[in-house]
């Protein structure tokens, strides 16, 4: 390996130090990018949910409008849509308020009033009748307060976490059997514990490599709009970490998502300024860390030296 990319290869490894048996520790975590989202039509704006996809090394989203699915990079570049040519006639404002991304090109999308999850196989450039779709129901109708987020934890077969809004507020997880319409959702905490306005998304940390085989790789990050705030949590509502996003932006953040390396990323609807947006966080390496990385260059830069 070059020194060039040896180099590049070390600097990584420290940058996704924000994981640990610990948890992510919120609070080491700072904006990494920020990236303009393609309108598409209106398919890429209002962007309500997002999520990882590990076997592309990409991020999915949609918009509340219920337009459609985007497949972007990891810096905001489109990839590919796939069209909602319909919705369930029981759903009234077809508004996709969830996401999560189950492998294999697999999506499911809730809908945030009736809190039906539909599950479907994303196809670049095709459409989708979600009436079609295989689906369950989670929750029954409960208006513009429903449910906000889903995620999907791949452990032990398979297993999902949600939140609703507001009145009341809800964490819940459990199986959705999409093959038999089945839900065993049940709550895991009263979110009253966590003290937020409003829940507004929900991710997993099951994926991100460094907790594997910890207690944190059953944390959860929540979302809250209202709050303007990020929280780290076990699944019995107690809080590990939180961060402070009222600074990122003007914009209404909807969405959140993590990659295995413990890099998060969140959405944010256009809310008026032409563009949705996807915000990168990145982790600050531990002072103990920066110094064995410094140790590394400079070991790196004296052997090039002897070269």
């Amino acid at each position: 390996m070059s020194i060039k990319k040896t180099l590049l290869a070390l600097a990584l490894s420290m940058g996704a130090l924000g994981a640990s048996a610990a948890g992510l520790d919120l609070s080491r975590y700072q904006l990494g990018a920020n990236y303009a989202l393609d309108t598409l039509g209106g398919m890429g704006l209002e962007a309500s949910a997002v999520s990882y996809a590990r076997d592309r090394n990409s991020l999915f989203f949609v918009g509340d409008e219920g337009l459609g699915v985007v497949e972007i990079s990891l810096t905001g570049q489109t990839l590919g849509s796939m069209r909602f040519s319909g919705w369930p006639t029981n759903s009234t404002h077809n508004d996709a308020e969830g996401l999560a991304y189950l492998g294999n090109g697999q999506l499911v999308v809730v809908d945030e009033r009736p809190q039906d999850a539909h599950r479907f196989s994303y196809q670049a450039g095709g459409s989708i009748n979600l009436a079609n779709a295989q689906s369950v129901s989670f929750g029954g109708n409960a208006g513009n307060l429903g449910t906000e987020g889903i995620s999907y934890d791949p452990r032990n077969g398979g297993s999902f976490v949600t939140v609703k809004q507001g009145s009341p507020q809800a964490v819940l997880a459990g199986g959705l059997n999409f093959a038999t319409g089945v839900s065993t959702m049940s709550a895991l905490f009263s979110p009253a514990l966590l003290g937020l306005a409003s829940l507004s998304d929900v991710q997993t940390l099951a994926s991100v490599d460094a907790l594997a085989g910890t207690a944190a790789a059953d944390h959860l990050l929540i979302l809250s709009l209202e709050s303007q705030r990020l929280v780290e949590v076990n699944r019995s509502g107690q809080i590990f970490s939180s961060l402070d996003l009222s600074g990122l932006t003007q914009q209404a953040i909807e969405g959140v998502t993590v990659d295995e390396k413990g890099i998060i990323y969140l959405v944010a609807e256009d809310s008026g300024f032409g563009n949705s947006r996807l915000i990168v966080l990145t982790p600050v390496p531990e002072p103990a860390s920066v110094m064995l990385m410094l140790a590394g260059l400079g070991l790196l830069g004296w052997r090039a030296r002897r070269r």
